[in-house]
């Protein structure tokens, strides 16, 4: 019995020493799993100089890009443009539906022939009135008349007067109000506030357009001449300078790199949008902007919103 039980004992220690082992194997093999990284897909991109500034930045057009909007929410009726078309400043891009406008001015425009009509009542008013104040002072002695029948008569010229200039300005009223009409109704469609290439198209023909949609209507930029917005981390703002070199490169292929000129310093600091998530970096860290001008290499297939790396040569 004592044998039996002694080989129990001995049993489940050499099975509890197995098992540890058999843990920490498995453990070794996990960390050499996670120690072996494999290479980026994409090489990392190297600096001109080792005290130059790196900065993140996109693509975007000249000017910036336009986000379209619409002047008052509604039913679109038809979109005039479609991606990558060129337009002109004024030129059409999308057109709410008028109906109900159209349909306020063509009673507004009867109001104007009701007006019309009113303004010729009141001048013949006028007319029949004043002759007849007219008749009375012509008469040779006045004392065959009543001088209150003639004052009665002046006093309706005046009236018969004080009519036509209401009847006037209901006249213009109703003129008027057909013209707010024509320019809302003009109003609805959207043009273009300046020469551009169509980027975005976030909208159709039957969908409702509001100011409140959380994308734009369309988006309108000129890309003749990018721009690269960089984003100088605050910690490096102190190094940067008006004029100095900087050349960009894709996220794509760091291995060709792109001269561009500088356009200016955004004066105003702003929380940073696109974080790397390097565990070094604060939410809280704020970027300093520069735009700079790239003119668009023939043959390269650069677009709007392409993020780019960006280095700067340190101010001396």
């Amino acid at each position: 019995m004592n044998l039996v039980s002694t080989a129990i004992r001995y049993s489940t220690f050499i099975l509890a020493i197995a098992g540890v082992l058999a843990m920490g194997s498995v453990l070794q093999q996990l960390r050499s799993q996670e120690s072996a990284i494999p290479p980026p897909p994409v090489a990392p991109p190297q600096k001109n100089a080792p005290d130059d500034i790196a900065a993140t930045g996109i693509l975007e057009a000249k000017g910036e890009n336009v986000a379209i909007g619409v002047p008052m929410a509604g039913l679109v009726q038809e979109v005039k443009v479609e991606v990558n078309q060129v337009v002109k400043a004024g030129d059409p891009l999308l057109i709410l539906d008028d109906r109900e406008l159209r349909a306020s001015q063509l009673r507004q425009e009867a109001a104007i022939a009701v007006a019309q009509a009113n303004l010729e009542v009141s001048r013949a008013e006028l007319a029949k009135v004043q002759d007849m104040l007219d008749r009375l002072k012509s008469v040779t002695d006045q004392r065959a008349i009543s001088q209150d029948d003639l004052r009665n008569r002046s006093n309706d010229v005046l009236v018969a007067k004080a009519q036509q200039q209401a009847a006037e300005a209901q006249l213009s009223a109703a003129k008027a109000d057909v013209q707010q009409t024509a320019l809302l109704i003009d109003r609805l469609t959207v043009k273009a506030p300046r020469d551009g290439t169509i980027l975005q198209v976030n909208i159709r023909a039957g969908e409702y357009a509001s100011p409140q949609n959380r994308l734009p209507a369309l988006v309108l930029g000129d890309i003749s001449t990018l721009h690269v917005r960089a984003d100088v981390d605050e910690q490096n703002a102190m190094g940067v300078a008006p004029g100095r070199p900087a050349t960009m490169s894709l996220k794509s292929d760091s291995t060709r790199k792109f001269t561009v000129k500088f356009v200016r310093i955004e004066p105003y600091v702003i929380p940073k949008v696109s974080l790397t998530g390097a565990s070094t970096e604060r939410v809280d860290t704020r970027v300093l902007q520069i735009i700079y001008e790239l003119e668009k290499p023939k043959g390269e297939n650069l677009y709007v919103g392409q993020q780019v790396d960006v280095f700067i040569a340190r101010k001396k």
